[in-house]
């Protein structure tokens, strides 16, 4: 009887997991730009917690905040805007200098006596695909931010709640070691997405900086795209080197390509492999598996939103699973391994 009602139990959660997924993605159009609203509030709630530390009254505070939010938004969107729109209207002429490139390399190939025919060598890699995919990425990425007013109109409600959200947690839990599993839950949360911003802000300023010393065209998108897509790991930095390389190889030559596809690999190294892991903390890191598998998942039930905030919702769950000793081991198989004793890395490998 016990293992029928076992059974039947994890059926039905299964089958709730179902409806649940298919109502997210149904309300998509509204959760996207809601988490996107509390994403961000989390980011810029300490900004508003040391103002009223400071005796700045709650509501100036907010507004201060949400005006910083919004000039910053608006200044992104102009620069990054224009960019964009010069960048697809030229996505055609860059087609054909890659074109060209790629027929300057067969012609290389065969004079060392590699014979590759141009249509073996298209179906492998189509320059206008290429091209077609980086403009995409650039206006996929950019379109999550489109909703302004909406978003800044959510974090300004989110602020307010975030004053009383303490003393709620205090009544709601008469226990008060379940309320400060809560508040250490939500303050380990708001850290984690402070420090990830931080360190991807720092990304795309080196990728920018770095490809204005070599001369690469739209410095400031292909920075911009860093910095988004920094919040992916591993995935998320080759994604964002593609268009980057892509523009250097038809417009300054192999060379400078080169030079372009070093400095990611030196800057996401450094940065994303030795900075991060240590200042945000190997607990938090995700399996590369799960990194792929949940930028595909959310992408498909919540869109673009869902991509940009992929790892942060799985890190989430990680950090709802370690909270509870049934569950541990779900949070254990999320990770990245680090911090494994030898013995289960061994067994592992």
């Amino acid at each position: 009887m016990n293992t029928n009602a076992d059974v039947a139990r994890q059926w039905l959660i299964a089958a709730s997991a179902v409806v649940i997924v298919a109502g997210v993605q149904a309300a998509s159009e509204v959760l996207a730009p809601l988490l996107l609203s509390l994403f961000i509030a989390m980011i810029c709630w300490p900004l508003v917690d040391w103002l009223h530390r400071h005796r700045v009254p709650a509501w100036i505070a907010i507004a201060l905040v949400v005006l910083g939010l919004m000039v910053t938004m608006t200044l992104i969107g102009v620069f990054v805007g224009r960019s964009i729109d010069s960048f697809i209207d030229k996505v055609p002429y860059y087609q054909s200098r890659l074109q060209d490139s790629i027929d300057l390399l067969l012609h290389w190939l065969a004079a060392l006596g590699v014979e590759v025919s141009r249509t073996e060598f298209g179906a492998a890699v189509d320059a206008g695909r290429l091209m077609q995919f980086a403009g995409t990425l650039v206006t996929t990425l950019t379109g999550a931010f489109a909703n302004t007013a909406l978003i800044l109109f959510y974090v300004t409600f989110m602020f307010l709640e975030a004053f009383i959200l303490p003393a709620k947690l205090q009544a709601a839990f008469s226990d008060s070691v379940r309320a400060f599993r809560f508040e250490r839950f939500f303050a380990n949360l708001r850290r984690y997405l402070r420090l990830k911003t931080l360190i991807s802000l720092a990304t795309g300023v080196a990728v920018a900086l770095w490809l204005v010393i070599l001369g690469v065209d739209y410095p400031i998108l292909w920075g911009s795209v860093a910095f988004v897509l920094n919040f992916i790991p591993n995935i998320g930095s080759f994604m964002a080197a593609i268009p980057a390389v892509l523009l250097a190889l038809v417009q300054l030559g192999p060379a400078s390509a080169f030079y372009t596809a070093l400095g990611y690999l030196v800057i996401n190294t450094v940065i994303g492999g030795i900075i991060d892991p240590r200042v945000v903390g190997s607990g938090l890191g995700l399996s590369t598996l799960v990194v792929f598998l949940s930028l595909i998942f959310w992408g498909w039930v919540l869109g673009p939103v869902g991509m940009f905030l992929s790892v942060p919702i799985m890190v989430i769950f990680k950090l709802i699973f370690e909270d509870h000793p049934r569950t541990r081991w779900i949070a254990v198989l999320l990770g990245d391994g680090r911090g494994l004793p030898p013995a289960d890395r061994a067994s592992q490998d």
